[in-house]
């Protein structure tokens, strides 16, 4: 059964490495910062969240499902999976949540294997390019959402 009101913030593959990995286009945050800044934001709604990280494709899509039948919608950052993963956008198509894909850079002002998103036209909407603060902004886009759906009460 659903908890009424929780989102699930899933991060995929290196994402843990956050602060640590390429400070010049991902910043100096860490992915604890990430997950305090989606649980204060979320909070403040009152929403909890449940947050996983993976480097593992195959877990990204079981937290998907997952996340179908115990939440009221997914903020998800694919990382490197979004412009090669089928699987995790079958997944995020089969399930009956809104997700929010999230970047920390602007994938659209980079290396141009990465301007595709799988994920994006199955997705509610992405946001890309404004730092972990992309997170707080996906957080308040899918609550809204949630809310003006009614969705937090199924």
């Amino acid at each position: 059964m659903m908890a009424a009101k929780r989102l699930f913030l899933i991060n995929g593959p290196n994402l843990n490495m956050l602060g640590k990995r390429e400070p010049g286009t991902y910043g100096n945050a860490s992915l604890a910062d990430v997950v305090k800044l989606v649980k204060d934001t979320a909070w403040e709604y009152g929403y909890e969240v449940e947050e996983f990280q993976s480097n593992h494709e195959g877990d990204l899509v079981d937290q998907l499902h997952k996340a179908d039948v115990q939440a009221a919608g997914v903020i998800m950052n694919p990382a490197a999976y979004t412009h090669t993963s089928i699987a995790l956008r079958d997944a995020v198509s089969a399930i009956s949540l809104p997700v929010v894909e999230v970047h920390i850079s602007n994938i659209h002002a980079r290396e141009s294997f990465r301007h595709q998103s799988m994920l994006a036209p199955v997705s509610q909407g992405q946001i890309v390019g404004f730092g972990i603060d992309g997170y707080r902004l996906a957080a308040l886009a899918i609550i809204k959402k949630i809310e003006s759906e009614g969705r937090h009460e199924r």
